[in-house]
């Protein structure tokens, strides 16, 4: 029990030795799953072990921080925490995303020579043991294109609030150069930059990654809305495509229901379990040719109920393939 004790406290002193703005207590209590009351006894307590602990009034509230780090002594990773790492890193290079794999593999190197020699003496044991014992089955599926350059002048345009401008293969006009403001990039089965055309006045788009091309930062000023939010726009969506958006329900029937209570659909979903057994899949979303085509891996166990339009989509959908599959 000490040492679980002890360990918590370790936690606690590592959340505030990585923040540059500091912990409330209300944030502390969060993150650690407690009390408000015990947060406070807990940095009390961290703040004997390290007097380095500053305070930072902050209007009304305290923030609260350790602005030097924790000594090395202190940060030795372990051979969980660098398999998981190592993991991140060889499930991004086998999914075509070469370029944030690199940057894992890179911290890696910096944990590792970050580490005292002797920590890391008895970490190479276990750590060997599980990348052995571990590996990641992918999918079947589209690698994302991630093309190094691309994505560093894309992060560039992000991180110094400049319009980006790039020749686009794709849409109606293919191979015109367009201008626009990034807002965020989404990585997942495609990579898309989000951004709205310069002067064209209807907000933001996605604009896949690997039709863009001879792109440059301009230098002009070009940020997103203040009170835009790049998780927001991608919740709005099922999957990456961007239309109309409707209130969806599915019904799991109950033959599906088990597979159903351990699957999540959309993130802002509501689950509601009925009196024959089935279950009431509810959320709002675009993207109902996505939703369609996903819910064709779901055979006979999920009916839509609504809307008309992903009901008619899916339709749509079944007699493409069924004509193709009849005629050969």
């Amino acid at each position: 029990m000490r040492h679980e004790k002890g360990a918590r406290l370790l936690e606690l002193a590592r959340m505030l030795a990585s923040t540059a703005e500091g912990l409330t207590l209300d944030e502390m209590a969060e993150r650690l799953g407690v009390s408000r009351r015990t947060a406070e006894r807990m940095r009390d307590a961290v703040w004997e072990v390290f007097p380095q602990l500053e305070a930072v009034e902050e209007g009304v509230s305290r923030r609260f921080r350790i602005p030097a780090g924790l000594d090395g002594l202190f940060q030795a990773p372990t051979a969980e925490e660098l398999a998981a790492l190592a993991a991140s890193a060889e499930l991004m290079d086998r999914q075509g995303a070469a370029a944030r794999a690199a940057a894992l593999r890179s911290l890696e190197q910096k944990v590792l020579s970050a580490t005292r020699a002797s920590a890391r003496r008895r970490l190479a044991p276990d750590l060997e043991a599980l990348l052995q014992a571990e590996t990641i089955a992918v999918t079947a599926g589209p690698r994302p294109f991630e093309e190094e350059t691309i994505l560093a002048a894309v992060r560039e345009g992000l991180k110094s609030l400049s319009t980006l401008r790039f020749r686009y293969e794709g849409g109606s006009n293919p191979g015109r150069v367009r201008e626009v403001t990034p807002y965020g990039i989404l990585f997942g089965r495609s990579n898309y930059l989000v951004a709205e055309e310069v002067g064209a006045g209807t907000g933001p788009r996605n604009w896949r990654l690997d039709r863009i091309f001879d792109v440059e930062v301009t230098g002009s000023p070009g940020a997103p809305p203040a009170d835009f939010s790049l998780q927001a726009y991608a919740d709005e969506s099922f999957g990456i495509y961007q239309d109309d958006t409707h209130d969806v329900v599915l019904r799991i029937l109950p033959h599906g229901r088990e597979d159903a209570v351990r699957w999540r659909f959309h993130a802002r979903q509501k689950v509601e379990d009925q009196p024959d057994g089935s279950t009431i899949v509810r959320f709002r979303a675009s993207g109902m040719r996505e939703l369609a085509w996903h819910l064709f891996t779901w055979g006979d166990k999920v009916e839509i109920v609504e809307p008309q339009a992903l009901k008619d989509m899916m339709r749509a959908e079944l007699e493409v393939a069924l004509k193709t599959h009849v005629r050969n």
